[in-house]
Formats: structure tokens, C-alpha cells, sequence
């Protein structure tokens, strides 16, 4: 026995016959879920492509205003949810390799002070090693 129908048959009926006759009016743009190949309906225009530098820029404005992507992405015209994307792969890309702090870059000047003194000494130390040769065997 088939599923009872939400609508009564009668106002199903109507409702396709309106639409049909819109349809022969007029192409009208339904959302992407509607059959449009049933329909005969044009569809929207193919997705924008943005360049690399236009979603960089994006992000860029998102981290550095504090600004809700929201209100970036009505600035630019972009769709909110895809300036969303734009910026969490980005948080993604940079984690591990995110901005280093105060203390970091102090740590890293210190350390590379010591390889750069470590180095100097190990080739003293090759310097004095080949003397130290040359001199036992004569």
C-alpha cells in the first residue's frame, strides 16, 4: 500500500499545472534542488572563480580587521560561507607554523647565536686537528 500523499491530489495537480504555465511564460530560476532538466528551467550562471591573490587578500582582511567574515564578505561581494572556507583552510595551513611570540624570537636569536659560535669553534678545532697531523708525521 503506497505512503499516504502529504496534499491532496487535486491541489498537486493544480500546483503543476501553475508552474507549467509560468514556465511557458517566462524561464524562471528555481534553487539547484528542483529537477531543472524536467523543468526546463535555466540555471544560474556557472560559480565565480577567485583568483589566489583575491582569497589571500580576503583572509588577510578577515585576521588583521577582526572583523566578522560576515561583514568582509558583504564588503566583497563573496558568499559568507565560502570567505569561511577561505579562512579556516588558511588557520589550517598556518597551524604549527603560526606567528612566533616575544619569547620564541628571543629563543631562536639565542640559539642561533649559539650554532653560529658552535660552528666557529668546530672549524678551529679542524684547523688545529690538521696541524696537530701535519706536525706527528714529519
Amino acid at each position: 500500500m503506497p505512503a499516504p500523499r502529504k496534499y491532496p491530489e487535486e491541489l498537486r495537480e493544480r500546483a503543476i499545472r501553475l508552474v507549467r504555465d509560468r514556465i511557458a511564460d517566462e524561464p524562471v530560476r528555481f534553487p539547484r534542488s528542483v529537477e531543472a532538466s524536467t523543468m526546463r528551467i535555466e540555471m544560474p550562471e556557472k560559480r565565480k572563480k577567485y583568483d589566489r591573490e583575491f582569497r589571500e587578500g580576503a583572509v588577510r582582511i578577515v585576521e588583521e580587521t577582526n572583523k566578522p567574515i560576515a561583514q568582509v564578505a558583504r564588503d566583497l561581494g563573496v558568499n559568507e560561507g565560502t570567505l569561511g572556507n577561505w579562512v579556516q583552510r588558511a588557520r589550517a595551513a598556518r597551524e604549527g607554523h603560526g606567528e612566533l611570540t616575544r619569547d620564541d624570537v628571543e629563543e631562536l636569536k639565542r640559539l642561533r647565536a649559539e650554532v653560529a659560535e658552535l660552528r666557529m669553534e668546530r672549524d678551529v678545532l679542524k684547523r688545529s686537528v690538521v696541524l696537530w697531523v701535519k706536525e706527528a708525521t714529519k
